[in-house]
């Protein structure tokens, strides 16, 4: 914790925005004690919490007025696929409770006078072929559930890599269409801040 206060703090010195961590959950108490010791030596910099979205929603509450900013992906819109994929079982009921929390605590994304955001939620989501990520749903319960405000990254840059050759339907890069489409249902539903 003593070292990785040291490295918070000569971000800030550097002149870095935040302090982005990610994956951390498995580090949480380090990080809590490191941020302690941080802002007694002047740290004000905004606490980036950048995650996969399949976080437990005890480790969040624990973070509540710690983290300013919370990067979840949002990954999977279909429980099946992302069992498939990804081994993580209930994916979307776990990470939209999560999500849910995580926009409790911070709201939507707040930029300051340089268009330079300090505070809120921004949900990435990554396109991929043939609509195995369930976009719409996923989409559906932003708008539904959190707010029309809520910043978006819809990404373009799926790659088939690692045992993606396990699964035909993943041995392709999506379309162009496929991502606009994506963007235009976005669009349709109302959501006003895709990034």
């Amino acid at each position: 914790p003593d070292h990785l206060a040291q490295i918070m703090l000569s971000l800030q010195k550097k002149g870095c925005h935040n302090i982005n961590l990610v994956s951390p959950t498995h580090y949480v108490t380090q990080i809590v004690h490191a941020l302690s010791l941080a802002v007694k030596e002047g740290l004000t910099l905004p606490l980036v919490y950048n995650t996969g979205g399949y976080d437990e929603i005890d480790t969040l509450k624990l973070l509540e007025g710690i983290v300013d900013i919370y990067m979840p992906d949002l990954k999977f819109g279909n429980n099946e696929k992302a069992k498939k994929y990804t081994k993580a079982a209930n994916y979307f009921e776990l990470a939209t409770v999560a999500i849910k929390e995580m926009y409790r605590q911070v709201g939507d994304l707040k930029p300051d006078e340089r268009g330079i955001a300090y505070q809120g939620l921004l949900i990435r989501h990554l396109v991929m072929p043939y609509n195995l990520a369930a976009t719409d749903r996923v989409l559906g319960f932003i708008t539904e559930e959190l707010s029309k405000e809520t910043a978006v990254n819809i990404m373009a840059q799926y790659y088939p890599a690692h045992q993606a050759y396990k699964f035909p339907e993943l041995a392709n890069r999506i379309s162009g269409k496929e991502y606009l489409d994506a963007i235009q249902y976005a669009k349709e539903l109302g959501l006003t801040n895709l990034i």
